[in-house]
């Protein structure tokens, strides 16, 4: 049974002639007739009665007609749907992201993309390094944002670097020069981050440096906690850039310049499974990334769309 016999039988049982199904589909009348018989012969049924003034479905034939019917709507869906992801009208996009990234970065992004394929589906996975890379790993995401890692399965392309930056409030003493040095920042109240980052990491390393063991005055599992409560003058926190860009602009924060002392970074990439084809909506969004942070993203990953 295939494609060609279904569609003859769906055409006659139409028109009840085998002449006017011939026309809708260019074929000759011969074709058609053969298609009908072989389909018959696969079946082992009789499907059509053969008059004088034309053909009519048998029992069988009829009982047969919906199904026949719907084979070919399916089909057709199917080729809708191919379409569609051709052009970008419909598929997914299924990221994995480390939840700074997912909260300061990755809106600004996906609004581009959703904006230029308002048709795909996109789903954000976020966790701790570990866990996303492992999301990679085992294909539960095309693709993540995160801190950049080094695997023997995982192709890595650096996006941008993640600054850390020494945060008070406006009514603070560091806020009156803007400046202040490692000493002065360790005598401090300081607000620590989610104990478990490498962020707190990074900020211990540079106390440590510096021999220096900071005044902690909390630690906090959130990055806005931790800006809520230097805003009400608790204490000064070490932020990632990225998330103080609006309280800068509100005046709710002022960033402190820390003279002697070089404020560490994370450097954040694209990561993603090595030798995999990647449908369009994936080579889409590598695009769009390559573009925004100017960028080269392997060709591979670029031409392998699926």
């Amino acid at each position: 049974m295939d494609l060609g016999q279904i569609e003859a039988f769906v055409q006659v049982a139409q028109h009840r002639s085998f002449s006017k199904a011939a026309d809708s589909l260019f074929l000759t009348q011969p074709s058609v007739t053969a298609r009908i018989q072989s389909l018959e012969r696969d079946l082992g049924e009789a499907l059509f009665e053969r008059n004088g003034r034309g053909v009519r479905l048998t029992e069988m034939g009829t009982t047969f007609l919906p199904f026949a019917r719907r084979s070919l709507k399916a089909l057709q869906e199917g080729r809708d749907a191919l379409d569609g992801m051709r052009n970008l009208d419909i598929g997914s996009l299924k990221l994995g992201s480390a939840l700074t990234v997912s909260t300061y970065v990755l809106p600004k992004i996906l609004k581009k993309y959703c904006s230029a394929y308002p048709g795909v589906e996109v789903s954000v996975h976020t966790g701790r390094s570990e866990q996303v890379l492992q999301m990679v790993l085992s294909d539960d995401v095309h693709c993540a944002l995160e801190r950049t890692v080094h695997h023997a399965d995982i192709a890595t392309v650096p996006l941008y670097e993640d600054d850390l930056v020494l945060v008070a409030s406006p009514q603070h003493r560091f806020a009156r020069s803007g400046t202040a040095t490692i000493e002065d920042v360790g005598r401090e109240p300081l607000i620590l981050f989610d104990k478990g980052s490498s962020y707190n990491q990074l900020i211990q390393g540079v106390f440590r440096q510096h021999g220096i063991v900071p005044h902690t005055l909390m630690e906090l599992d959130t990055i806005e906690a931790t800006k809520k409560m230097v805003e009400e003058g608790l204490g000064i926190a070490l932020l990632p850039k990225v998330s103080t860009e609006r309280e800068f602009e509100q005046k709710l924060l002022s960033p402190i310049v820390v003279a002697d002392a070089a404020m560490p970074r994370r450097q954040i990439s694209l990561i993603f499974r090595k030798n995999r084809k990647h449908t369009r909506a994936v080579h889409a969004f590598f695009t769009l990334l390559s573009e925004l942070y100017e960028v080269s993203i392997p060709d591979a990953a670029l031409t392998g769309a699926a």
